[in-house]
């Protein structure tokens, strides 16, 4: 199973968290280990990571996805969406089960990968592993963190990629700059809502991100299917599964403002995370019948045998 592009059819910085050295370092002195993972300067492609301006067909073709995903993506479809999938009522499958469902998906919206999702799945999650031997719940987040992807398989509506995947963003307050594309926001219908126009837009200042509509796609949805099956998982692993997409924030800042004392905390993790998220895309393969012991173990641990999806 291939799945391809579908056209669309629906309508405060923490303290310390860099030292002088641009190393990540948590509060109480939790540094990433200086002689961990290393991350490449180039993608597989050739170019840097995160690189929306590189010339290549890739580039062109993500370049489409955001302009498809900005102009779709609206308050009241990411309400509806939210609606329809918090049924959890698809199927039930294990944790598992759900990775190997994800042997054949490739993301459009990324300009870093073009192999399948088990595969970034398990670098970053044995990335993480390698430096963070006791954060077993990290290692296993590592492993979950896209499988909301699933949304792109036709037992679960198969629905455009541009409501799956992609950077995430507010709904509900005015399109940061921050937002990679962003012109492409002007063809939005919410661009020219009042209502919507303004920094907090219908929110207040420090709300908390958990009262924030954030666009539709794979990170919420995964962080509704942990949540309702009565995941055991820390609160900063939910965090970082819901917004490992949200790079306006955690990369450039953006939307600080509605942020409340758990989220700031939180967002220290997703740091971390996101340098093996981010950087862990290689051609280096892994034995997943060696690995994968190891993980069934951890998803014993923090989930039921069947989830609701």
């Amino acid at each position: 199973m291939t799945i391809l592009i579908d056209q669309p059819e629906l309508g405060s910085q923490p303290e310390k968290l860099y030292s002088e050295t641009n190393e990540l370092v948590l509060d109480g002195g939790f540094p990433v280990p200086k002689d961990g993972f290393m991350a490449p300067e180039i993608n597989s492609f050739g170019n840097s990571f995160r690189d929306y301006d590189a010339e290549s067909e890739r580039q062109k073709t993500v370049e489409e996805f955001y302009r498809i995903n900005h102009i779709n993506q609206t308050y009241d479809f990411v309400k509806k969406m939210r609606e329809a999938y918090g049924k959890l009522d698809r199927v039930e499958m294990s944790i598992w089960e759900c990775c190997e469902l994800l042997n054949d998906v490739i993301d459009d919206s990324d300009p870093d990968l073009d192999e399948p999702q088990i595969e970034h799945l398990l670098q970053t999650a044995e990335a993480i592993r390698k430096d963070y031997p006791n954060e077993d719940w990290l290692h296993l987040t590592g492993l979950i963190h896209d499988l909301g992807k699933v949304l792109l398989h036709p037992s679960f509506g198969e629905l455009p990629q541009w409501a799956v995947v992609g950077d995430t963003f507010p709904l509900g307050c005015a399109f940061d700059e921050a937002n990679v594309h962003h012109k492409y926001f002007k063809e939005n219908p919410d661009y020219n809502n009042p209502h919507y126009s303004t920094k907090n837009g219908i929110y207040s200042e420090g709300c908390g991100l958990d009262n924030v509509m954030i666009s539709w796609g794979h990170d919420d949805y995964m962080y509704l299917v942990a949540k309702e099956n009565k995941s055991t998982l820390p609160p900063a692993a939910l965090f970082i599964i819901r917004y490992h997409s949200f790079y306006p924030l955690h990369r450039h800042g953006a939307y600080k403002h509605l942020m409340n004392e758990e989220d700031v905390e939180n967002l220290k993790w997703l740091h971390i995370f996101n340098k093996y998220d981010l950087y862990s895309k290689s051609k280096v393969r892994i034995d997943v019948e060696k690995v994968k012991p190891y993980y069934l173990s951890l998803i014993e641990k923090y989930f039921p045998a069947k989830l609701r999806w």
